[in-house]
């Protein structure tokens, strides 16, 4: 993933946080906020330590990275991300594949309204 794709400051995260939309899963929780000046999506994940140990939450980052690196294309500019991953997913995510964790983003991005057919 590209770093202009990336939320990588802590103001950013804390005001697509606080001022952003959301919706939920059993898995995951997705914000979403229109950008002040539209350019490409960005996207940062947060997976608390309470989803399992450094090695989980890194694996699962990698992960979600990819699924979104796969529909970055689909998803429109001008709006900033944050992925919150709950506790569950890890285990959840190892059990039954890679499919099925980019099932569950697509899920949010279309409960979102925001994404591409």
């Amino acid at each position: 993933m590209k770093r202009a794709n990336r939320l990588s400051r802590s103001r950013d995260f804390d005001a697509v946080h606080r001022r952003g939309r959301s919706v939920s899963s059993r898995f995951l929780v997705l914000y979403w906020l229109p950008q002040e000046e539209p350019a490409e999506p960005r996207i940062g994940f947060a997976v608390p330590r309470a989803a399992g140990g450094a090695v989980e939450r890194n694996r699962i980052k990698r992960r979600l990275r990819e699924v979104w690196n796969e529909r970055l294309e689909r998803v429109p500019a001008g709006h900033d991300y944050v992925l919150i991953v709950r506790p569950g997913l890890v285990e959840a995510a190892e059990t039954n594949g890679f499919a099925w964790l980019g099932d569950r983003v697509d899920e949010l991005l279309g409960q979102t309204g925001v994404l591409a057919a």
